[in-house]
């Protein structure tokens, strides 16, 4: 820190004398909400700097004297040191579903920690503690020593520490709260904000809490039970049977739940609070990064009041950064100029704009977000940035018993004459569609028989220019590319016990709200579709993304027919292992105890039975997690832990799938419809949910049994074919391993190819454990598998594991020289590309952290392959429906599960309809490319889909 002076310019204030007022900036929070206060802005280099700019105002504000004696003595900026914390060894999927940051914010990190300190101020973080973490320890030691404490944040999980000296202060509102504000937000007081917290969970973070419970409900039973402890111990008394059961069967989940979001009131404190004194900002540090970054109106300002002392300053060198990202436009946003139609002469007239036009942005509302269950509410147009509608269709009295607010009910237009109307717009292929998911839309016009085409989605244009770089979500995209923050869903359906469908919000709020997502979903596709262009990336977008959205719209609404007496009797079965692995597990532990209790298992284990290798988490809980478990199991020959590991695949298996399943059939077709989501994953893989098909395990037998469950309807079997080691082979043709393109051309065993030649063993009486080795590090090197990991696996030495990755690379050079041109190329760029051109981002890849950056050249290593992979197999998907109606084949395409593709076919068509498949599958790269490696494909044909794989 420098030598300047302290603000009120007579030195820091004597030891004896308690410091005044603490402020605790919440930097991580607070970075986001700077980088979407302004619009883009760069230096002179290109090195983005938005944020840096935002921030930098902020805390100038801050240190700015206040009135009412709110100014600070002591001051500090808290960040966040990594994505793992403690919470990460207690549950694994704590906070995984938070977007990365856009790409432009990236290189803004360290320059706003460069401001900070520029500042003067400290710039505090600590490895293993979230910034929450900090703050309360820092908040909890200096009200302790008479200190008013003041966080800067609008941060709702730091309002369980307001207290009578705690507050906190929302920097862009200028608004404080206390003890009350807990109050307000939660229902209880601040002591009790963790045990509502771990009741509702958190979707954000990932904190499961207990279904069906949200804030309200947890409020309510908070203040009757006085704890969450008290509250799960009687849970038996509660009288509703949902609450109950959910309560007693999800006790575990709600106090890990409490466990992750109660801050660590103990955590280390980097620097002593006597160090936060406020500070002059350094002349000789501001001054010159002021200048580098082109901050010439808050330099004047900041000098205007501190004066211009300190040495003369040569702008600081710019240190390289990558180049800004996109503008956004500055077209501004007005839900008053939307239109809500009622009459048909109006709708007439804007389906005329649109014909006009020849491209319109529509969107619809429906009662569920279940694109087969839901029913048709209204639907909006945008035809061009600015100027959208609403058209009401189906909306129906709410719990007030009124449509609008002045309490008449409005006309809507009639609904038949509208789809009619509407039938002739989206079916004309001289009008582009334009919809955000579109796949969504779509499906629900379908099911009133309209066919959307042509369809241009512009999730899937972002996904294509960013893949891998954040979220696709209309909100998120906007936000990016619009600055703007669209009206959220719960703010016109209400949230929790207080929700409606769409049907009965009033038109008003309906009319705000639809005509702003159509109207929004046109400046994206502005904004995005000229950069496909641009980047030369819309061979990529109308050959692999465009194309497949029909398709999967065909699959999902065709779905695929289940067992139920199969699911009932596996579920039976499966709850019967159970019971006996539980009996067997009380048994081995000699006292019963909840077996989905990961501490009470822990206590067993390791504090009871003393079992060797136990660990402990932050919180002082034992870790159990599988590899805990399995490594107990194989290197111990422990019966218990294997007991466990046996009771848990069940468990999944029973509540995921057997019991699952059934309610998910669709009560209109009988059948199961998956969803498939096209934009989810780095490398183009398609994932599957509500159900998640793609998850049933395969390689177990308990797995094969779920998959057994799935059949073919009445005069049909399912033909499954299926890509034959197609990664391995891949890889051959991307790295240009000429000794494994000649064996896969020859169709030699791979794997008994590749311990011969790494372990110099004859193929010929080949030992099996040796070929499975061999099996091992060649799908391990698809994913750059390390010696640890190989060891891991293979329950060998990881010196021997290293020796054998060694010997690997040795015969395949070609393969080490494309990992390290791959991961120079991925540092160069921040992506990698398939051989159809996607641009794989990845993050992470220029990480200080070894580990971080390691995980991350992993990734980059295996995206192409993995990514041309999944290419492949949507190339296939986008010929077959063609290929098989020009063989005349009444075969439908059912699932997509990586490799794989399922038909329902009758059963004079079978050998034919497997012929089609491996056609089209194994010249999937044709035209385009002319692979040397062959692509093999295996068909097989059941009544179930197990049988057919």
């Amino acid at each position: 820190m420098s030598e300047a002076s302290v603000v009120d310019g007579e030195g820091a204030a004597p030891e004896d004398q308690a410091p005044r007022h603490l402020y605790l900036v919440d930097g991580s929070g607070y970075i986001f909400r700077a980088y979407h206060a302004l619009p883009p802005l760069t230096r002179a280099d290109g090195t983005p700097v938005n944020a840096v700019l935002g921030f930098s105002m902020m805390l100038d504000r801050l240190l700015e004297e206040r009135s009412n004696g709110d100014r600070p003595s002591h001051v500090a900026v808290i960040f966040d040191a990594g994505k793992t914390t403690f919470r990460n060894a207690l549950y694994d999927r704590y906070k995984a579903n938070r977007p990365e940051p856009p790409e432009d914010l990236i290189p803004q990190f360290p320059l706003i920690r460069d401001a900070v300190r520029a500042f003067n101020v400290p710039c505090i973080e600590l490895p293993g503690y979230e910034a929450d973490d900090l703050i309360a320890s820092y908040a909890t030691q200096a009200a302790g020593q008479g200190m008013a404490v003041t966080i800067v944040s609008s941060d709702k999980d730091l309002m369980q520490l307001l207290d009578d000296r705690i507050e906190m202060l929302d920097p862009v509102k200028n608004r404080r709260c206390g003890p009350e504000g807990a109050l307000e937000k939660f229902g209880v007081t601040p002591d009790k904000v963790v045990d509502v917290q771990a009741l509702a969970g958190d979707s954000v973070d990932n904190v499961p809490g207990v279904p069906g419970i949200g804030i309200k409900t947890a409020a309510e039973l908070i203040n009757t039970y006085g704890s969450l402890e008290e509250l799960l111990t009687r849970a038996p008394e509660i009288r509703q049977p949902k609450r109950r059961e959910s309560l007693i069967t999800f006790a575990e989940q709600a106090r890990l739940s409490r466990r992750l979001v109660e801050l660590d009131r103990a955590t280390p404190l980097p620097e002593p609070i006597a160090d936060l004194g406020v500070r002059q900002p350094d002349h000789d540090l501001l001054v010159p990064f002021l200048e580098a970054n082109g901050f010439r109106a808050l330099k004047t300002k900041v000098l205007a009041r501190v004066g211009n002392g300190g040495t003369a300053a040569t702008p600081a060198p710019l240190p390289a950064a990558p180049a800004a990202g996109t503008a956004r436009p500055a077209a501004k946003i007005e839900a008053a100029r939307y239109e809500t139609v009622t009459e048909l002469g109006a709708l007439d007239a804007w389906i005329a704009a649109a014909t006009r036009a020849g491209k319109v942005a529509f969107d619809v509302e429906t009662t569920s977000l279940s694109p087969m269950l839901a029913e048709l509410v209204g639907f909006s147009l945008c035809v061009e940035a600015g100027h959208a509608c609403y058209v009401p269709l189906a909306h129906r009295a709410n719990a007030e018993g009124s449509l609008a607010l002045d309490e008449a009910t409005p006309q809507q237009v009639p609904f038949a004459e509208a789809l009619a109307r509407l039938k002739v717009l989206l079916e004309d292929p001289g009008v582009l569609k334009i919809a955000q998911n579109g796949k969504y839309d779509a499906t629900v016009m379908a099911s009133y028989g309209i066919a959307v085409a042509p369809l241009e989605d512009t999730m899937l244009v972002s996904y294509v220019l960013e893949g891998g770089l954040h979220g696709h979500g209309m909100d998120e995209l906007a936000k990016l590319h619009l600055d703007y923050t669209p009206i959220t869903f719960a703010e016109v359906t209400g949230r929790g016990a207080q929700q409606v469908t769409f049907d009965r919000v009033p038109i008003d709020k309906a009319t705000a709200y639809a005509a702003e997502d159509a109207d929004v979903t046109m400046r994206l596709h502005d904004v995005l579709r000229p950069r496909l262009l641009e980047q030369r990336l819309v061979s990529v977008y109308e050959t692999l993304e465009r194309p497949l959205l029909p398709v999967l719209l065909e699959m999902e609404r065709t779905g695929i027919e289940v067992d139920r007496a199969e699911l009932s009797r596996l579920s039976t079965d499966f709850g019967e292992r159970m019971a006996t692995l539980e009996a067997e597990a009380h048994q081995l532990a000699g006292r019963p105890f909840n077996l989905g209790s990961p501490k009470q298992l822990g206590d067993i284990l390791f504090g009871e039975m003393g079992l060797p290798g136990g660990t402990k988490t932050k919180t002082g809980a034992w870790a159990t997690g599988a590899d805990v478990l399995e490594q107990l199991a194989e290197q111990q020959g422990h019966p218990l832990p294997r007991a466990i590991l046996g009771w848990r695949q069940l468990s999944k298996l029973k509540s995921t799938y057997a019991d699952a399943l059934v309610t998910q059939i669709n009560p209109k077709t009988g059948r199961v419809h998956t969803c498939y989501s096209l934009a989810s994953t780095t490398t183009g893989r398609l994932s599957s949910n509500d159900p998640n098909l793609q998850n049933i395990p395969i390689r177990t037998e308990e797995g094969r049994k779920i998959r057994r469950a799935f059949v073919a309807g009445p005069g049909h079997v399912l033909v499954s074919a299926d890509y034959s080691q197609v990664e391995l082979r891949l890889l051959a043709e991307i790295a240009k391993v000429e000794a494994l393109a000649e064996a896969f051309a020859k169709g030699t065993d791979i794997h008994a190819l590749t311990a011969s030649e790494v372990f110099g063993v004859p193929v010929e009486g080949m030992d099996p454990m040796v070929r499975r080795q061999a099996k091992a590090i060649n799908f391990g090197i698809v994913y750059g598998i390390s010696a640890f990991g190989l060891a891991n696996q293979l329950g060998i030495p990881q010196g021997d594991a290293r020796s054998y990755i060694d010997a690997y690379f040795r015969r395949f050079p070609e393969i080490l020289q494309y990992m390290d041109e791959t991961k120079r190329s991925a540092r160069d760029k921040g992506y990698v590309e398939t051989i159809f051109g996607r641009r794989c981002h990845i993050f992470g890849i220029t990480e200080k952290n070894p580990a971080r950056r390691a995980n991350a050249e992993r990734a980059a290593i295996n995206a192409p392959i993995q990514g041309s992979a999944a290419d492949l197999m949507r190339r296939a998907m986008i010929r077959m429906p063609g290929a098989l109606r020009d063989a005349g084949l009444k075969a439908r395409m059912l699932l997509t599960v990586h490799d794989e593709l399922v038909f329902e076919v009758p059963e004079d068509e079978v050998e034919q309809t497997k012929a089609t498949a491996v056609r089209v599958m194994s010249g999937a790269a044709a035209p385009v490319l002319n692979l040397a490696v062959p692509l093999v494909v295996e068909a097989g044909h059941a009544r179930s889909w197990a049988d057919a794989h």
